[in-house]
């Protein structure tokens, strides 16, 4: 047992090296930004090393858990308050930042130039979809490319069909759903082996972003950006904070500092996703039941999207200031209920804010696509509010629905939070079934750690 508290104390490092690389990275990107800006490759392929994990993460996650529960409407009933409650967050993440936007009024007497109109028609992206060819991408081409292809709402629909097939087929489907269970326990396995790459990512991606932009670049749209960081964390410590204090009797700091190593990880690379898989384990070992998680964390990675909705009010309420075309009231919100539409169909797509902002203006006022070229060089640092605040939006929400569901053991999370019971680092999974709904199927017993664990 001490031998495997050391192996997970060992992490402690990892985590300090992304805070190191981070800080030599921002150095790096002043000092030499010509050759900053060549470490991208860094950031980028860490991104990737993680989300060619989330797609069989998330399918051995639902597979266990609507697998292994004997009602399938206990399903429905989660899912259906999962996405009554993504529509509502986003409802009032867009009404903040309309708020917020109105009040600053941030984009007031800038210029706009050839090369910034340039640049803001450079990311109208062909790859975002209409609400129609959303709905019909959900579907994969064959169960395979579900995976290959690494579409998440793809990958959860098969996991769906294949989680309600095997609770149909009762105990004829527990062999398979050992086998999915081993499958995970390797997933994760690997993921953790991935995890030790982080530094080089964070380097690389901080490094380039600071080479790109510089400082001298973000001086003139300070105050938009700090103006959406401000609303960004009223919207999470205030709204949420007040949700989760109400609802489920919990703090929200101590939630967060529960999770302060994806935080970190997502800071550092600016992605919410690299921190998707991480997010599922440990709420899990939190003591959310496997089906609330398994539906609730990646629903709301292409649903609850709180950050970009209120970047795109407020970057879509400055670019109209800053183009001398203000939007009254009326046209503000069919702009931005537009928007909220077109968000849920570029889930997925690299640089999902921008390219969604640019195409749903395009689609909707196209007069003011020019000046999405005004935020093109802060948009990687408002990105990390973005990702930091759907992540946050996507933790409480899992523990939100648990505790609407019943499906949480709040003894345990009372434990966890107090630090009585560790998260595995070197697994990222336990050997007790807490995360099971109460009603599951009792596996057999598990040995594949040479000692026998009880079930």
């Amino acid at each position: 047992m001490a031998t495997g508290a050391v192996r997970r104390d060992r992490t402690h490092y990892l985590y300090i090296a992304v805070i190191i690389a981070v800080v030599l990275g921002i150095a790096v990107g002043l000092a030499a930004p010509e050759f900053a800006v060549e470490l991208k490759p860094l950031g980028t392929g860490f991104v990737n090393l993680i989300k060619m994990m989330i797609s069989p993460i998330i399918f051995c996650t639902i597979v266990l858990g609507i697998g292994s529960v004997r009602k399938a409407a206990k399903v429905g009933a989660v899912g259906g308050i999962a996405l009554g409650y993504f529509l509502a967050m986003s409802m009032v993440a867009l009404g903040i930042g309309l708020v917020v936007g109105n009040i600053l009024q941030p984009g007031e007497g800038l210029a706009l130039t050839d090369a910034v109109k340039d640049a803001g028609q450079g990311q109208v992206s062909a790859e975002a979809k209409d609400t129609t060819e959303f709905l019909l991408g959900i579907i994969p081409t064959t169960i395979v490319s579900a995976f290959t292809e690494g579409e998440v709402l793809q990958t959860l629909l098969v996991a769906l069909l294949a989680g309600f097939a095997l609770q149909a087929m009762g105990s004829a489907g527990q062999p398979v759903l050992r086998g999915v269970e081993h499958i995970q326990r390797l997933v994760f396995r690997i993921l953790a082996m991935v995890m030790w790459a982080a530094p080089i990512g964070a380097f690389g991606a901080i490094a380039a972003v600071t080479g790109s932009a510089g400082l001298d670049a973000l001086k003139s749209l300070a105050v938009l950006m700090l103006g959406f960081y401000v609303t960004c964390f009223l919207f999470v410590f205030i709204v949420l904070g007040t949700l989760l204090r109400i609802v489920a009797g919990l703090n929200i700091f101590t939630l967060f500092r529960y999770l302060g190593r994806e935080f970190l990880l997502i800071l550092s690379t600016s992605s919410s996703e690299s921190a998707l898989p991480r997010l599922i384990a440990k709420m899990e070992h939190l003591g959310v039941s496997k089906p609330v998680v398994g539906i609730t964390v990646p629903t709301g990675y292409s649903f609850n999207l709180d950050g970009t909705m209120i970047y795109m009010t407020m970057a879509s309420l400055f670019i109209a200031d800053a183009m001398g075309n203000p939007m009254s009231i009326g046209e503000q919100i069919a702009l931005l209920l537009f928007l909220f539409v077109a968000s849920k169909g570029a889930a997925g797509v690299t640089g999902a804010g921008l390219a969604t902002l640019a195409g749903g203006l395009q689609s909707h006022r196209p007069e003011l696509v020019d000046g999405v070229g005004l935020i093109v060089g802060i948009d990687r640092f408002m990105s990390e509010a973005r990702a930091l605040t759907n992540f946050a939006g996507n933790a409480v929400a899992t523990v939100l629905v648990g505790t609407w569901t019943k499906e949480i053991d709040t003894s345990r999370v009372d434990e966890v939070l107090a630090g009585r019971i560790p998260f595995d680092e070197k697994t990222l999974l336990d050997d007790d079934t807490h995360g099971q709904a109460g009603e599951a199927e009792v596996p057999e017993p598990r040995e594949e750690d040479g000692v026998p664990v009880k079930v």
